[in-house]
């Protein structure tokens, strides 16, 4: 008996999904479980595994293509079944087949209603990518369950360099393409950064403060403890977790900076979701560690470890993805004294951690004289949302960040 493989719904907001990769092709076997195919969705990056075992006798639905959930993918059939040829893409007015009804009442399936009393199916982010283009939404075709525009469709549009409203200035001309340059669309993962980023650029006041931290007491910590560490504990002690453990016990004595704006008002969370962004090949993603502060050092260690090894597999599930109430960065991995990293929405703060050198230091000792030492430093970088984080409060969250960190006292398990 043939059996259907659907594009699954990967969390109760997600509506539909791209697929960006066959991992198998027709008339190649396949176990139960084994992964199938890569899809991308405004939420994670996943390999979606083989409901049952078979040959591929069909694909449906091309990479590059997306559809709406339950959208009939492709066909594994028993050993010895016809092999169908490949799909090809479908043209840009086919319409995916309709979603369920609970997928048409997911919050962001809302309805705009242009001047003429027109009623046109859309996000407020397809609304909004419309209104900062002069765009009327009627000339977009929607290829979404039941006429419904897409992110897709309305890029794709203006990709095309379709008319739009007058402009108040006249849009820039175009960069005078060069013998050899190659054009290349943005990855749906990609495209989802760039919209995000400038976003977040509009919505909050970005500031940042640099504090310079010693991390000289950590540094003899960990190197003492290391290899114990890792025997004992079968994970890798790095200083992530020490910096991490830091920000939560800051941020409990400090509820302002793991805020966030909604509407008038300010949102303060009862629970640190602390984010931990993960650089991959092709993007950057933001699993969340949900309750971090009931967590031992032991217990974010490891967590920071399994979410970035699931990350980089393509195995996170959507609920591991937003939802923080907290960011930390870390571009010193590749040698930087500091960045200064942009917000992750609706967070209101984000810590960036540069790289870490030893450097000549004053030091001061008991009696008040003045050396110079060779220490361990790092610079750690707290990007605010002046809106609701006075410069301040920033001072302080930081001041006790580095008193936590060069006074370190807790055990590492």
């Amino acid at each position: 008996m043939p059996t259907d493989v659907v594009m699954p719904q990967m969390g109760e907001s997600i509506t539909e999904g791209t697929i960006t990769k066959w991992l198998k092709k027709p008339g190649d076997n396949i176990q139960r479980d084994e992964p199938l195919f890569e899809i991308s969705t405004d939420k994670v990056d996943a390999e979606i595994p083989s409901p049952v075992a078979g040959v591929l006798s069909e694909i449906k639905v091309e990479a590059g293509n997306t559809v709406q959930i339950n959208t009939v993918v492709a066909v594994i059939g028993s050993a010895g079944a016809a092999v169908a040829p490949v799909a090809q893409p479908a043209a840009p007015s086919a319409q995916p087949a309709p979603a369920p009804a609970a997928a048409e009442a997911a919050p962001e399936l809302e309805t705009g209603e242009e001047e003429t009393g027109e009623r046109v199916r859309s996000s407020p982010l397809v609304r909004r990518i419309a209104r900062e283009n002069n765009l009327d939404l009627r000339q977009v075709p929607g290829t979404g369950s039941a006429g419904r525009i897409t992110k897709e469709d309305i890029l794709g549009h203006l990709a095309k360099g379709a008319p739009a409203a007058p402009a108040a200035k006249p849009a820039a001309p175009p960069p005078v393409a060069s013998v050899g340059d190659e054009l290349v669309p943005l990855t749906r993962m990609r495209s989802i950064i760039a919209q995000r980023m400038v976003d977040s650029k509009r919505t909050s006041a970005h500031v940042h403060t640099v504090f310079k931290i010693d991390m000289s007491r950590i540094v003899r910590i960990r190197e003492k403890e290391k290899s114990k560490y890792e025997q004992r504990n079968g994970v890798k002690l790095t200083y992530m977790p020490f910096i991490s453990r830091a920000v939560i016990a800051t941020l409990r004595k400090m509820p302002i900076v793991n805020a966030s704006m909604e509407g008038d008002a300010i949102r303060y969370h009862k629970n640190i979701n602390l984010g931990i962004a993960v650089a991959l090949d092709w993007g950057l993603i933001v699993p969340v560690i949900r309750q971090a502060e009931d967590k031992s050092f032991l217990g974010i260690a490891r967590a920071i470890v399994d979410l970035a090894e699931r990350a980089r597999g393509k195995k996170l599930k959507p609920e591991e993805v937003g939802s923080g109430t907290f960011t930390i960065t870390n571009p010193g991995i590749f040698g930087e004294q500091f960045g200064t990293p942009v917000i992750n929405q609706p967070e209101s703060a984000i810590l960036g951690v540069g790289g870490l050198f030893k450097e000549p230091t004053v030091v001061t000792d008991e009696s008040g004289s003045d050396s110079i030492a060779i220490r361990n430093i790092i610079r750690l970088t707290l990007g605010f949302d002046h809106r609701i984080i006075d410069g301040a409060d920033a001072g302080k969250f930081m001041a006790e960040l580095k008193k936590y960190l060069e006074n370190w006292s807790e055990d590492i398990g």
